[in-house]
């Protein structure tokens, strides 16, 4: 039973990783994607953000699939939806196909992998929901730094169409053949877990602490999808874009660094929060992205710092994937876990609105990007203070008055 569980988390996480490149690479195709349809930025990121939001509100519906098909049949058709998108998108010929393929056609397929190895993976480790779930995070932070250089390298080879075929067959056949050795654990496994206490998402959706773990887990979603998808952008206006580190171009080296940030953080600080706490371990995470969001404003002219400081931004953002799914189960139980942590999810859609046609929107208008990240950096601070000052009181009142079952 031992080694079958790592088994299934090391076909897992590379289920995961397969499917990571739509939203970490976006920012490679923007600035071609821009010239190609003719477009305003503003109007091209409406793409990341559909991606992201059809990623995030499937979530809570593929709870109730999940009920009538089996997880691997249901993850092996996301990883195939995922690659299509990418090949259908590579044959885009408005601006509206790109919407409905990349990001439409990409949410749905990225958010039925995304949920569905969470899900199941929590089930393999009923002891360690809260690794399993950073850890299959992980692999979905990380998996895009194997194909951000060679993404970089074919796109300025071959052009955005090819590139986008080839790679979107490759990520399916990498996915299915991982997830072709996904299972579930026993039947009593899986009975045993479901009968543990907890509260049923529709109390959850009643409580207003769930709304305040909503509000924030957005509202730092939003700095850290603001850098992901206008990363090219920032670069190429601070003037890195095309500036090399050792032979390297600063760009997709900065990218696959947030990447190896973005994945460590998740496994780290959700270790970290078991043994000093959720919302100490919040406050500590979030402040850390403020102040690498001013440091990086303020160094980004230098490539080196450019490269090092993005790395760092990612260090204390992507831990939002880890330390709110284990804080909302250690609030209200597991018996319903996965749908509470899906409807929880959906607050990164709302992020990526805000991080990404609004971001756009105003840098255009102000012509900067300092109000951006005057925004990213006041939502950071904001978020760190509510931590300690507003959903630690709130909890300890929540668990020590409220019966311990619905």
């Amino acid at each position: 039973m031992q080694d079958a569980k790592w088994r299934q988390l090391v076909a897992g996480l590379i289920c995961m990783a397969a499917i990571s490149s739509p939203q970490y690479v976006w920012t490679l195709f923007t600035p071609t994607l821009k010239g190609e349809f003719g477009v305003s930025a503003a109007a091209l990121q409406v793409t990341f953000s559909l991606l992201i939001v059809l990623q995030t509100v499937f979530s809570p519906i593929q709870g109730w699939i999940a009920h009538h098909i089996h997880p691997r049949t249901l993850i092996m058709i996301g990883i195939g939806l995922t690659g299509l998108s990418w090949v259908s998108a590579a044959s885009a010929s408005s601006l509206t196909q790109l919407y409905l393929f990349y990001g439409g056609l990409g949410g749905i397929g990225t958010g039925i992998v995304y949920v569905g190895v969470v899900a199941l993976l929590m089930q393999w480790f009923p002891q360690n929901r809260g690794m399993a779930a950073g850890a299959a995070a992980a692999g979905y932070g990380m998996g895009a730094m194997v194909t951000t250089f060679p993404i970089s390298h074919f796109l300025a080879l071959w052009g955005w169409r090819p590139t986008l075929s080839m790679f979107g067959i490759l990520m399916a056949a990498v996915g299915l053949g991982a997830a072709y050795f996904l299972k579930t654990p026993a039947r009593h496994q899986e009975q045993t877990n479901c009968n543990q206490p907890g509260y049923l998402t529709p109390f959850v959706l009643r409580a207003p602490l769930f709304w305040l773990m909503f509000f924030m887990m957005a509202t730092m979603a939003t700095s850290g999808l603001m850098v992901t998808s206008q990363l090219a952008q920032i670069a190429h206006d601070f003037g890195v874009s095309h500036l090399t580190i050792l032979g390297l171009s600063a760009l997709p080296l900065a990218m696959t660094l947030d990447r190896i940030a973005n994945g460590l953080t998740r496994p780290l600080f959700g270790w970290i929060s078991d043994r000093y706490g959720r919302e100490q371990t919040m406050a500590f995470a979030f402040a850390l992205e403020a102040i690498a969001l001013l440091c990086w404003l303020g160094m980004a002219h230098h490539p080196v710092a450019f490269v090092l400081l993005s790395g760092l931004v990612f260090l204390g953002w992507g831990e939002i994937f880890s330390l709110f799914p284990a804080t909302l189960t250690d609030t209200f139980g597991v018996r319903d876990a996965s749908r509470n942590y899906g409807m929880l999810y959906m607050a990164q859609g709302v992020g990526a609105i805000f991080g990404g046609p609004l971001a756009a929107w105003l840098h255009q208008a102000s012509t900067s990007w300092y109000p951006v990240f005057a925004c990213a950096i006041g939502g950071d601070i904001l978020t760190a203070f509510l931590a300690l000052a507003v959903l630690r009181p709130m909890r300890r009142h929540f668990l020590q008055n409220t019966p311990p079952s619905v």
